[in-house]
Order: C-alpha cells, then sequence, then structure tokens
C-alpha cells in the first residue's frame, strides 16, 4: 500500500501504533504506511496488503472474546475498579479473588453491559463487567474464575494511588551527586570506579557536606567478553549487576586466597596501564580483575556463606539461571546470540539445558559473581544511610537492553525484535536518535503481567533509596523505528502507563523509595500531569527549562516534585557548554542539521538569556569568570522549589569533556572519559576529596537544601 487505507489505520490504532503525531515544533506529522506496516509486522500483525489488514482486524477480535479473563486486572489502592469477563453466553459467572496473604474474597459487584455476545462459530460469548472493592490491600493477587468444569485465572495489581516520600526524607529537601562511577577510580581499584568507590564518595558527600543521596549511572550488566560494551545504557540484562564494579578486596573469601601479593600486584599493573591511556580500557580491567575473581571463587566458603549462597539462587530462581548460562554460551560462542548454533538460540530449548549441564562450573561462577555483588550492592546502600544520606544510593534504570544480549535471549519472545527504541528528531538531537535496542511488546508484556518489566524495577530497587527511570516517557509511547531505517523514519508505540507505572508505584512503595522520572525531550503536556499525581518525581535541567517563548523560566515556576540540575550526561558538563562545547562537538560530528555558525548563535543568545536572569535575581556581577558562573547556576536552584538538586562530579571538578554525545556510537569515545579537572589532569576519587572546588561547590548546594546555615543561600 502507498498510503494508509482505513483499514490499516484502524488496525495501528488498536495496537497502539500512531498513525501521526507533534513533532517538537509542534507540527502534525503523518506517518508513512511502509512505517505502519513495519512496526505492525513487529508486532506479529502482517498488514501489507488490504486482505491482511482484513484478516488481521477480525484475528484480533476474536482473540479478544476467546478470552475469558484480561490478562491482567489493574486497580489503585482506595479507589473501585472495573474488569470483563467472556463466559458462554447465558452461562453464570463464579468470581473468587485469592489476596496474597491467602486471603480469599468473594465480594465482586456485577455493574451493567449490556454489549450484545459475539459469535464465535461454535458458541455465543457474552460479556459481564465486574467491579474490584476499594478496600484490598496493596500486592499482588489472583483472580479465579470457574465456568462449569472450565478453571482459570489471571494475576490483579493493586497499587499506591501515588508513590510518598520516604519518611526519612520527610519534607527537607535534598542534593546528591551525579556520578558516572567507572569514570572516576581510587588508588585501590583496579582501573575503572567500582562499588567501594562509590561507598566512599557517598561517605565523603555525606559526612563532610551534607548530601541526602549519591545518583549513580546504571550498573546493569555487560557481556563478560571483549570488547566490553562502554555504555551503561546499553546493558546485556537490566536484571543483574556488571561485576566490573566489584572491589575483589571485600569479598569475605579473598582473605583466604593464597598469594594475594600477586593479586594486588596484578591491580597495581592495570592501574598503571589505565594511567598511560587517555579513554578507559574495561576490557583491561575486567581481564586482570576476572583472574583475579576466579581465584577467589575457588576459596572454600564458610557453611553460614554457603547458606546464603544458596538462599540468594533460591530467591532469584529461573532468572540467574538463564542469565548465568547466556554468560557461560557467551564466553564460549560470543557475545551475540543471533550467531550461535541455532540450537542455542532460545533458552527454552533442551539443547541449552544439556550446555549448562556439561559446564556446571563456568554456568556457577557467573552465578556467584552475581551473589558477591549483591553483596557489596546491599553494604553500598547501608554504609550511605549510616554516613547520614536520607536516600543514600540512587540507582539508574535504563530504557532497554542490547538487542545481543542476555535478556534479549532470555526474554526474546516479550520483545519486538523487528525494530528498534529510540527517540525522534528534537532540538538537540536534530537527526532523531536510535538506541539499537529492542523494545517490549506491549502486548506479550501484558500477556505474561508484566512479569519481566517488574523483575528490571525490583532489581533497580533493591539496595537503594530510590531510582531514577531513563526515558519514563517510554511507559507511555516509545518511538519505534523499523530495521535499516532512519530515526526520523519511526512512529510512537502505545503501552498502557497505567499498568506500567502502578507496578513502579508498588514497587517503590514495598522497598519505601523514591521515584524520579527522567521526562526530557518531547512529551504530551497531560504525562507530566500523571506523572506527579502518581507521587513519580521529574527532571529539570537547567538549560532546557524554558518559558515556551524561548527565555529562562524563573526559578519560582520550576516543579516542586523534581529532581533538578544544571547539566546531564548527555551535555558536556558546564564549564564546557559555557564554552560552547556541545556545538563544536556536534558540528565536528556532522550532527547539525542547521549551520554552525547559526547554531553557534542560537547557543550563544540562550546563554546570554541565562546570565540576564543570573543578574536579575542579583547572583551574578559583571564580566564573571567560568567559576562564578558555575557557582551562579547552582546557587540558582535555590531559588525553586525543587525538593532534589542534583550536583554533577563532573562539575564539581571542573571537567570539560562530554561523557556521552548522543547520536554516535564510536565517532566519539563514549562513556570511557576518565574523570579530569579544567587543565585536562586525571584526577582519582583521593584527589576529588582534596579539590577546592569540588568541596566549595559541594558546600554551595548543601547551603541551598539547608545542611549547611547561611550558605549558599
Amino acid at each position: 500500500m502507498t498510503s494508509s487505507s482505513p483499514a490499516l489505520l484502524e488496525l495501528a490504532r488498536r495496537y497502539g501504533v500512531a498513525a501521526e503525531f507533534d513533532d517538537w515544533t509542534g507540527c502534525r506529522t503523518a506517518v508513512a504506511a511502509s512505517t505502519l506496516v513495519a512496526v505492525l509486522d513487529a508486532l506479529g500483525v502482517k498488514a501489507g496488503t488490504e486482505r491482511e489488514c482484513a484478516d488481521a482486524l477480525a484475528a484480533h477480535d476474536r482473540r479478544y472474546w476467546q478470552q475469558r479473563l484480561p490478562p491482567i486486572v489493574l486497580g489503585q489502592a482506595g479507589m473501585p475498579s472495573s474488569f470483563w469477563v467472556h463466559v458462554t453466553h447465558g452461562d453464570p459467572v463464579h468470581l473468587a479473588l485469592s489476596l496474597e496473604d491467602g486471603t480469599e474474597r468473594g465480594d465482586l459487584r456485577q455493574l451493567e453491559n449490556n454489549r450484545p455476545p459475539y459469535d464465535l462459530g461454535d458458541r455465543l460469548v457474552g460479556e459481564a463487567t465486574f467491579e474490584l472493592p476499594a478496600d484490598l490491600p496493596l500486592g499482588y493477587h489472583r483472580l479465579r474464575l470457574r465456568e462449569g468444569d472450565f478453571h482459570t485465572e489471571t494475576p490483579v495489581v493493586i497499587s499506591p494511588a501515588a508513590v510518598g516520600l520516604p519518611t526519612r526524607l520527610d519534607r527537607r529537601r535534598a542534593w546528591g551527586l551525579a556520578v558516572q562511577l567507572y569514570s572516576v577510580r581510587s588508588h585501590h581499584s583496579w582501573g575503572t570506579g567500582d562499588l567501594t568507590d562509590l561507598t566512599d564518595l557517598a561517605v565523603w558527600s555525606a559526612a563532610e557536606h551534607g548530601a541526602g543521596f549519591i545518583l549513580v549511572n546504571p550498573l546493569h550488566a555487560a557481556a563478560p567478553t571483549a570488547p566490553m560494551e562502554p555504555s551503561p545504557y546499553l546493558p546485556t540484562s537490566r536484571r543483574f549487576g556488571n561485576p566490573l564494579y566489584l572491589r575483589v578486596e571485600a569479598i569475605t573469601e579473598f582473605a583466604s586466597v593464597r598469594h594475594r601479593g600477586r593479586l594486588r600486584g596484578l591491580r597495581t599493573t592495570v592501574n598503571k596501564r589505565a594511567d598511560r591511556r587517555a579513554t578507559i580500557d574495561r576490557d583491561a580491567a575486567w581481564q586482570a580483575k576476572r583472574t583475579a575473581l576466579e581465584q577467589v571463587y575457588r576459596v572454600e566458603r564458610s557453611a553460614g556463606r554457603e547458606r546464603a549462597y544458596a538462599a540468594y539462587r533460591s530467591r532469584q530462581g529461573r532468572s540467574l539461571e538463564e542469565f548465568a548460562v547466556w554468560c557461560a554460551l557467551a564466553e564460549q560462542y560470543g557475545a551475540d546470540w543471533h550467531a550461535w548454533p541455532r540450537a542455542l538460540q532460545h533458552p527454552g530449548n533442551p539443547e541449552v539445558a544439556a550446555f549448562a549441564a556439561a559446564h556446571p562450573d563456568a554456568v556457577d561462577f557467573h552465578r556467584w559473581l552475581q551473589w558477591v555483588l549483591d553483596d557489596q550492592l546491599t553494604a553500598a546502600q547501608a554504609t550511605a544511610v549510616q554516613a547520614g544520606m536520607t536516600l543514600g544510593i540512587v540507582s539508574d534504570l535504563a530504557v532497554g537492553v542490547d538487542p545481543d544480549g542476555a535478556d534479549a535471549w532470555a526474554l526474546q519472545d516479550v520483545l519486538a525484535l523487528g525494530v528498534t527504541a529510540g527517540a525522534p528528531p528534537d532540538e538537540f538531537n536534530q537527526l532523531g536518535q536510535d538506541w539499537s535496542q529492542p523494545p517490549w511488546r506491549p502486548d506479550r508484556l501484558a500477556e505474561q503481567a508484566y512479569e519481566p518489566f517488574r523483575a528490571s524495577v525490583e532489581m533497580a530497587l533493591r539496595h537503594a533509596g530510590g531510582v531514577r527511570i531513563d526515558h519514563i516517557i517510554g511507559m507511555f509511547r516509545l518511538w519505534w523505528i523499523p530495521k535499516g531505517a532512519a530515526p526520523t523514519e519511526g512512529t510512537y508505540v502505545r503501552y498502557d502507563h497505567d499498568a506500567m507505572i502502578g507496578i513502579i508505584a508498588l514497587e517503590a512503595h514495598r522497598a519505601g523509595a523514591l521515584v524520579v522520572g527522567e521526562d526530557l525531550g518531547t512529551v504530551e503536556p497531560w504525562v507530566r500531569d500523571y506523572l506527579r499525581e502518581r507521587g513519580l518525581f521529574g527532571t529539570s535541567i537547567l538549560w532546557f527549562e524554558s518559558d515556551g517563548s524561548g527565555q529562562p523560566l524563573p526559578a519560582e515556576r520550576w516543579r516542586e516534585y523534581c529532581l533538578s540540575s544544571v547539566t546531564t550526561h548527555d551535555l558536556p558538563p558546564t564549564p564546557g557548554y559555557l564554552a560552547g562545547e556541545h556545538v563544536r562537538l556536534r558540528e565536528e560530528l556532522g550532527l547539525l542539521t542547521r549551520s554552525a555558525d547559526q547554531e553557534s548563535a542560537a547557543d550563544r543568545a540562550a546563554q546570554a538569556a541565562w546570565l540576564d536572569e543570573l543578574r536579575r535575581v542579583g547572583l551574578l556581577g559583571p564580566d564573571p569568570d567560568t567559576d562564578q558562573i558555575v557557582t551562579a547556576l547552582y546557587r540558582y536552584l535555590s531559588r525553586t522549589p525543587s525538593k532534589l538538586l542534583a550536583l554533577s562530579l563532573a562539575d564539581a571538578v571542573g571537567e570539560l569533556r562530554t561523557q556521552n554525545q548522543p547520536g554516535t556510537t564510536d565517532e566519539y569515545p563514549n562513556w570511557r572519559i576518565p574523570l579530569a579537572g579544567p587543565d585536562g589532569r586525571r584526577l582519582l576519587l583521593e584527589d576529588v576529596f582534596a579539590d577546592p572546588r569540588a568541596a566549595a561547590l559541594s558546600e554551595v548546594v548543601a547551603g541551598i537544601t539547608g545542611h549547611r546555615d547561611g550558605t549558599g543561600m
């Protein structure tokens, strides 16, 4: 089809595929028929011809009426909610609700439903509507249906109407460091920053400067093979962590390793190599660390430690087993499961089980790595809170996973493998973005009651007082790009945001944690209102805060329930931004859609407007230097009502270089820039602790939040 027919448009509507959308300039844009056909195909729907569209519409109707219960029933605490039931027309409906604690409830009130029955060919199917009581407890329950001799059930999720503030945060503001952990190592880490370094940063910022949290990049797992993926936002798994962040010497069994001096010598060697390189070498760091970890793994564990390990394996269950098997397979066949022998390309195949049985030590090593990582994450959070942090670690949940990685292999039946997720063009990424990640299939997620999604959220909150969810707009709609197409040739696909946000809210409630949604980019206006109503924090980056006419948004109009900062990891640190590094770099890499002169002029005008705003409120004098501007920008945050403020560690030390340039992979050394000062000299963690600039800017932000009386106000 060369144009979108009514049947194709109706099919797209039913599957939540946008046939048109408003771009970042506000212009209504029609989606090409070829894009609709390709995206529907990724959803398992053939729509290339009028006949295929008609057949797909009929099949959609039949599937709906064949379902006796919805794949999941959603409710909010304190509010009644309804759901449908399909039974043979005229038959009685017998329903029971089994609560998570084992209690049975039968008080489900039937509501009026006058929808006519549907003819399935062998029987007429009627639809009834029932109401869940408003007093159901929070949790994951089961709804059971009996129709004659037939029994079926479906999950019921009752989530909080809103995520409350953690009680320890109370009504105070809190500030925290935003850290790219791999970039800041100490004398005792192995070539990259690790969890002991994270703990020490938390203690320093809390005990000396009153920080309430430390926001860290995603610590998700990467493939255990070279070359290791540098992007923390393109993990092999979001359900498990990256052992690269382990501190070998902090593992209990390290004390019993023979010839420990040799391992420390290995650490010295990898650190000297890191000192000589301009960028971070994860492969060298992991090779050395893995050698040491294998020796620690072989140490006999105490009876108590062995039981703790067994309990961890039992708690993680099948997902841990699948991840460990994938890691062992990747070490033998490579990290792209699509290139493995066909029999090994699905976790359910018997050949995969045979491989695991034939390689028990290799599989168990990767299980063990996750256990000791779990231990060190637990200790990091406990120490951060003990040092005085109100929240402790705020983890980061990436939007997706590597299409060739462990989660894509284990969860391939829930992912759309014929498309990639990304973002349409916007002001700062005018060619759009292709993140090369397979998105969730909304239909398959619902069929699995959102269990894979719940697992990733649960993992992100397991050792944290809060979570930042990258591109939380993806819980509402996500930009799908057909494989081989440009990012500009994609379209939006809608998700059941009530289900996904409800699960986030429930998991956060159980963890006593706070949720921050990264809601930047092109956002439908109602979405931010919805997130606020559900108790989720938003994200404000100073450079993006505009009043709609291109002028800075006055501080008093910023959001209260928000994590606010001057910059983000997708921009240069503030000193680099003030120097126009973001324009220079994009021009050098060919990422601009208008001339560099036009872009530079627009940037200078935007920066001048912000400097004028700083002068208007009395925070900046004439002819300021860069440090004075950076300080004034952070002081400006004190004028906002935002409850959470983040100080970039890169800003604190005066770093100029950006960590990540969106729209690039190897064209720029994304996620491989070691922390440095304004002179380009590499800084270790010990240097940060002694850096007067870092201490001074931390004190400014501490004063903003009231943790230093009179400072910065």
